[in-house]
């Protein structure tokens, strides 16, 4: 007998929701989009609710929900989501903290229902076959150029400059996520180099020094002050050849060589795996892409650079 669809709310109706979250939900029979919440929303395909409270106490309250508002809500909505046994699918960055992200994990192990951190760009279609062909080679050297412009895919998201916003680093922690999915050895931070505008408590430029546990060099960069098309790629030198993966993970170059790649749907393959872990009754919480950052503001210098005007 075919299970009955997992019921589904959005917390946090803006545009990632809309662009990405619904039609990966629409897409997937596993699925039914239920309902809404969020305060601000305008016309909704669902029943809309002011806010998380309102939405689980509804009679006929959804079996798991989507947060995808701001990082700094993100804790204490998931909270009040897993202890009322509701399945919970972060958006990246999952949390503000480390600890809160280890607490939300303790309690979905005691309540049993899904915790589920959703690095979308590790469900890209090169990552995969990037790590399966770094699994027989020694890495060499590694290069990450993570550059967008701000004001294209981030307008008037002033959350991203305030404290917990990640500046630059809510697109920069996408190619960490990449990063530790195709690396075979675990990522060391050594220094960083952060640009803080006058008027921002988060960096809107990054340079980062890293390592792997055998002291392979890892480079860094990430700036949202780039125009035009953005640079999302990672190039890796080892023992016998050459990988650039570029296009935030939609394109694989090996030895010059493009590789065949499926389509490239990080959100319908994020909600598969989620379907997947409700069913098995797992939690999946992978905490090293936000370990990498918290740990790059730890031993970071802060440079000062010109006021950011959206």
């Amino acid at each position: 007998m075919t299970a009955p669809p997992i019921t589904i709310g959005i917390v946090g109706f803006g545009k990632i929701a809309r662009d990405q979250h619904v039609p990966a939900i629409l897409g997937d029979a596993r699925f039914r989009f239920h309902a809404i919440a969020d305060p601000a929303s305008g016309a909704a395909p669902v029943p809309r609710y002011r806010d998380i409270e309102a939405l689980l106490a509804a009679s006929d309250a959804p079996a798991a929900v989507a947060i995808c508002t701001p990082p700094q809500a993100r804790y204490g909505i998931a909270r009040y989501a897993l202890e009322r046994g509701t399945h919970v699918l972060l958006e990246k960055p999952p949390a503000v903290t480390l600890s809160e992200l280890e607490d939300l994990s303790e309690l979905a192990a005691k309540t049993g229902a899904t915790l589920f951190c959703a690095w979308h760009s590790q469900f890209a279609a090169a990552v995969a076959p990037a790590a399966e062909w770094l699994a027989t080679r020694t890495v060499r050297r590694v290069r990450i150029t993570w550059h967008e412009d701000v004001r294209v895919w981030h307008p008037g998201q002033r959350w991203l400059w305030e404290p917990g916003g990640f500046g630059v680093f809510d697109p920069g922690i996408n190619a960490l996520s990449v990063a530790v999915k195709i690396l075979p050895e675990r990522l060391l931070v050594q220094s960083a180099l952060l640009d803080y505008p006058e008027n921002c408590s988060t960096p809107i430029a990054a340079k980062l020094t890293l390592a792997d546990a055998r002291g392979r060099p890892v480079a860094a960069s990430f700036d949202f002050l780039q125009t035009g098309p953005p640079t999302w790629d990672i190039e890796i030198e080892t023992d016998e050849g050459e990988l650039e993966l570029s296009q935030g993970g939609g394109r694989l170059v090996l030895d010059g060589q493009k590789a065949a790649l499926g389509a490239n749907a990080e959100y319908p393959a994020l909600y598969a795996r989620f379907a997947e872990l409700i069913g098995e009754g797992k939690s999946h919480a992978d905490a090293r892409p936000l370990r990498l950052v918290a740990d790059a503001f730890l031993v970071a210098r802060r440079r000062s650079v010109p006021p950011f005007v959206d």
